[in-house]
């Protein structure tokens, strides 16, 4: 597949997943082995973790960033270790808005992190807690300016860094997303209210990342669904993604859920498949599926069926960091891009 003047060996990638690993926002030692080994493992696309655009928009203290110099100068050489492993370097910029400042998974606990141990006031479009997080401040306008120039100039970092390829982070309860859903976002003002309105932050964003990074392929990754009566749905992430196609997205990573507590949903194997096929069709748009596609002959049949232009994939790259080279031989896929030192290995 080619985005723009870049092509990614295949459609098998490895979607982005928070390692709660890092120090100050800098990328750790534990990083580089855990995206480059994706490489190695044949992966097209490597996108790395949810990288905070602000200190406050990381999910937890130890969530990775790109708000200063030194995030953008220890990243180098982890995209560098991707690139060099054949597979392209991507990177999800983030804020996570009123689901910031939490504990991290790796500590055992959950709830937001207090004040005495590191934690910060959370801001969102309006000022309802996430259920059993704390309240965020509701952001004013300026806030609003503040992030959007935040992720422009997180964009130029990563393009800086040597990143290929960026995406923006739209979905899984995340700010972005808190804007666009009516159960997060009950602004009076020019961001709230209707859909344009719900809207217009995320494609300011898109607006200001494309500018920084005016040649570099774009992603957007949406929640198709809240999974809750009232809130973000389909029909309106098909026409947001119609507008944001419009204002430069390239590509879009189809996912659901993570605004609301209470959401209802069922998964099992390609459970948001329909999703992202729904808004392929709707929007006229190219999208990834993701969600527990764990096999080479359903990720084939997905993308066949046409259901969806390529498969995200993260747990199963944890279980198996050579994923790709495994679903070649399934499939009975001549690749040529088996590391040498590997091909022992390589059934025939």
């Amino acid at each position: 597949m080619t985005l723009r003047d870049i092509t990614v060996r295949n459609r098998l990638w490895v979607s982005p997943m928070c390692q709660y690993s890092a120090v100050d926002g800098v990328p750790q030692e534990w990083h580089h082995t855990h995206l480059t080994q994706f490489a190695s493992g044949g992966a097209g696309l490597v996108i790395a973790e949810a990288t905070a655009v602000l200190p406050e928009g990381r999910i937890s203290p130890d969530d990775t960033g790109l708000w200063n110099d030194a995030q953008r100068d220890a990243w180098a050489p982890i995209v560098d270790g991707i690139r060099r492993r054949g597979a392209v370097p991507a990177v999800q910029l983030a804020h996570a808005g009123r689901k910031a400042s939490t504990l991290s998974p790796l500590s055992g606990r959950r709830g937001s992190v207090p004040a005495g141990d590191g934690g910060w006031t959370t801001v969102a479009p309006s000022a309802i807690p996430f259920d059993g997080y704390a309240e965020p401040l509701a952001l004013d306008l300026a806030g609003i300016d503040r992030v959007v120039a935040a992720f422009a100039a997180a964009a130029r970092r990563a393009v800086d860094a040597g990143f290929e390829v960026l995406e923006i982070h739209a979905a899984h309860g995340y700010l972005l997303h808190q804007f666009l859903s009516p159960l997060s976002n009950l602004r009076d003002d020019e961001y709230g209210g209707s859909l344009e309105n719900r809207a217009r932050l995320v494609l300011r964003v898109i607006d200001a990342v494309r500018d920084a990074a005016p040649g570099v392929p774009l992603l957007t990754r949406f929640s198709a669904t809240d999974w809750a009566d009232g809130g973000w749905d389909a029909d309106q992430t098909a026409t947001v993604a119609r507008w944001a196609a419009d204002h430069g997205v390239d590509f879009f990573d189809i996912s659901s859920g993570g605004l609301v507590a209470h959401q209802r949903l069922t998964t099992g194997p390609g459970y948001q498949v329909d999703l992202a096929a729904r808004i392929r069709a709707e929007a006229g748009v190219p999208v990834s599926a993701v969600g527990m596609i764990d096999d080479a002959v359903h990720a084939e049949r997905v993308l066949a069926d046409g259901h969806a232009d390529a498969v995200m994939a993260g747990r199963e790259w944890l279980r198996d960091p050579h994923y790709a080279l495994r679903a070649a031989g399934q499939l009975g896929a001549d690749i040529d891009y088996w590391p040498p030192q590997y091909l022992r290995a390589r059934r025939r």
